[in-house]
């Protein structure tokens, strides 16, 4: 790191500065090209989710079955003794803080007492790397609603129930501080594969880039190596901030907080209830997509009239409640039933944009992908990714993800032709989004390899391919079969918001 005109140590390749309208920014001080990793950040602190504390390593947060309890608190759950180890720094004062409280405080207590924790013992700057403390970071406590007030005042009050004795005493401003930076700035952990929100952590530099909705930045959770035996050769959990396409010098670095998918209305009203400010980038002013997003399909020329789209988009948003809630009871006969009802419905009058559609496709490929009616599941799946690519950035990672989801699916219904074009699409996105050590381009990367093989097996003797197939199916070597779960809860919101 090279130090600045203010002797504060920068990091060679960003510049904090003003950002008109949007308070303090980061901006390139060199080019960058799609794919370049801007910065990569090890979390302040981090924890795993209340709901999945039991589930999820507390260490390297992969997803495991079976997880070994911490012996002294009972809570903190670990792969194996060299997690535990790797761990115990950050586990150590929560530990012994746990067994005194007598139970365990909810996720966002236990986030902040683990960064006051580092900051009492490192100061208020953790790396040379770290643009900014967290007393500059906004807390918005003036904003917050009656109700997340009450909330943070019950948080504040168990916190200093559970804060040792021992440790160094804080103010409650200092303390409701931290909370209050947690409530706007922090972010989703992931488990190592990418596919489903873990945790909540702390990454200061994160929180100086700003939010826009066609952002020129994605940011992913790389966990790198935790294979290694010795936790020496651990990589500690860190954030990448990666360039979506060419960012010229100078140029502000912009992230997306909420998904492109939703109307531009919608897309304000969230950034001003969860992040308190007024989005203004082009394509809210603009309102560039929602004709697409909400609009008629058009035949030869001919549209349906707006009394009609409005009429199919309120039904379709009916369904689209009744579909919930058969899915939360795990009723995937009922799911599909409501949606192929909506569908026939509704299809002929929406545009193959419409995003309450692109749900309903969505849910129905994955339904039936689960209940193993492939076909079927590969139309809707192929729909889906169509659809998406007309709103989307090409270098979306939401857009990546769905398109591996569909190469799979397509190359469970036997369309091997689809399925290693969807797939290769795939991959070309996530080195983009990911880069080529993440978990889940390794794991598109055999994909690609294998359908590659079989589509040059099918195009040598379609019958021998076939006959393979079968049997190679016996075994079940390639599949994405867990139960379906709501896009929405993917990694789709990237800062973490309680609801």
């Amino acid at each position: 790191a090279q130090i600045g005109e203010s002797g504060a140590p920068t990091m060679e390749t960003v510049a904090i500065f003003d950002s008109p309208g949007k308070g303090r920014g980061l901006k390139a001080t060199k080019e960058f090209w799609a794919g370049d990793v801007i910065f990569s950040e090890a979390s302040i602190a981090a924890v795993v989710f209340d709901s999945l504390a039991e589930r999820i390593c507390h260490s390297c947060f992969r997803r495991q079955e079976k997880l070994q309890r911490c012996g002294q608190c009972k809570f903190a759950h670990y792969c194996d003794r060299t997690c535990q180890r790797a761990g115990w720094a950050e586990h150590k004062l929560e530990c012994s803080a746990i067994k005194a409280y007598g139970k365990v405080p909810n996720e966002n207590i236990r986030v902040v007492a683990r960064i006051m924790w580092r900051l009492d013992k490192e100061g208020s700057t953790v790396s040379d790397m770290q643009l900014t403390t967290l007393d500059e970071l906004e807390d918005h406590i003036a904003d917050m609603p009656e109700d997340d007030l009450k909330e943070l005042k019950v948080d504040i009050h168990n916190f200093l129930d559970y804060w040792p004795h021992n440790s160094k005493q804080h103010t409650i401003d200092d303390i409701s501080h931290i909370f209050g930076v947690i409530n706007c700035n922090g972010f989703s952990v992931s488990d190592q594969r990418g596919l489903q929100a873990v945790g909540v952590g702390l990454f200061p530099n994160l929180c100086l880039v700003n939010h826009d909705c066609w952002p020129n930045c994605t940011v992913i959770l790389n966990h790198g190596n935790q294979s290694a035996v010795n936790t020496m050769f651990h990589s500690q959990r860190r954030i990448e901030l990666r360039a979506l396409g060419k960012i010229a010098e100078g140029e502000e670095l912009t992230v997306a907080y909420v998904d492109f998918l939703n109307l531009s209305e919608e897309r304000q009203r969230l950034l001003k209830t969860q992040y308190f400010f007024d989005c203004t980038c082009e394509d809210c002013k603009n309102r560039i997509k929602d004709d697409m997003k909400i609009g008629g399909r058009e035949e030869d020329g001919v549209k349906p009239s707006e009394e009609q789209v409005k009429e199919a988009t309120d039904y379709c948003f009916q369904m689209l409640e009744k579909m919930e809630k058969a899915r939360l009871n795990g009723d995937y006969h009922e799911v599909v039933k409501i949606c192929r009802e909506c569908i026939e419905k509704t299809e002929p009058v929406l545009a193959d944009t419409h995003i309450y559609l692109l749900r309903m496709w969505s849910t129905m490929s994955e339904v039936q992908a689960y209940l193993q009616y492939f076909d079927d599941a590969a139309d809707y799946a192929r729909k889906m990714v169509e659809g998406y690519m007309k709103l989307y950035h090409p270098n979306n990672a939401a857009l990546g993800m769905a398109a591996m989801r569909a190469g799979v699916t397509h190359w469970q219904a036997g369309q091997i032709e689809v399925a290693h074009g969807m797939i290769c699409k795939a991959y070309a996105i996530l080195m983009v989004t990911h880069g080529p050590t993440h978990p889940i381009t390794k794991d598109l990367d055999a994909m690609r390899i294998q359908t590659e093989m079989e589509l040059r097996m099918f195009k040598q003797n379609e019958y021998v391919y076939h006959s393979m197939r079968e049997a190679a199916l016996k075994n079940k070597p390639m599949t994405m079969m867990h139960e379906p779960k709501s896009v929405e809860e993917g990694i789709k919101n990237l800062f973490h918001r309680r609801k």
